[in-house]
């Protein structure tokens, strides 16, 4: 049995001040160092080189983010399923069975949306 102390946290805070710092001092410096020329031509937004008009608040329809965090579901499985088939033959009939529930519950999810229409676009 192992039991860890505080020292063996020393690495971990070690790097994220390290980190932390890093990105401090870069932005900090490149603060310091860089140009300050301003101009009204520097001073619009710019997005894709069309000029925005009217308001940016522009209500979403729900469907698209039902989409979206249908998309994230269903290729969050990938995640799973490649550990589970790299270490297939370790796992034997068991993870066969685990993973069998895991997609059947998947596929059952799917059909429930493909028939409460949720992936048909308007």
């Amino acid at each position: 049995m192992q039991s860890s102390t505080q020292v063996d946290f020393y690495p971990i805070l070690m790097q994220t001040l390290l980190a932390v710092g890093f990105v401090a001092a870069t932005i900090a410096v490149s603060n310091f160092l860089g140009p300050k020329r301003s101009s009204i031509n520097k001073d619009k937004n710019f997005e894709c080189g069309v000029e925005s008009v009217g308001n940016a608040r522009i209500p979403f329809s729900v469907k698209y983010f039902l989409v979206a965090i249908l998309f994230v579901l269903f290729d969050v499985e990938v995640i799973f399923m490649y550990p589970w088939a790299v270490n297939f033959r370790e796992m034997g009939f068991e993870g066969f069975y685990k993973m069998g529930i895991f997609m059947t519950l998947l596929v059952v999810g799917f059909f429930y949306v493909i028939k409460k229409k949720g992936l048909e676009w308007e």
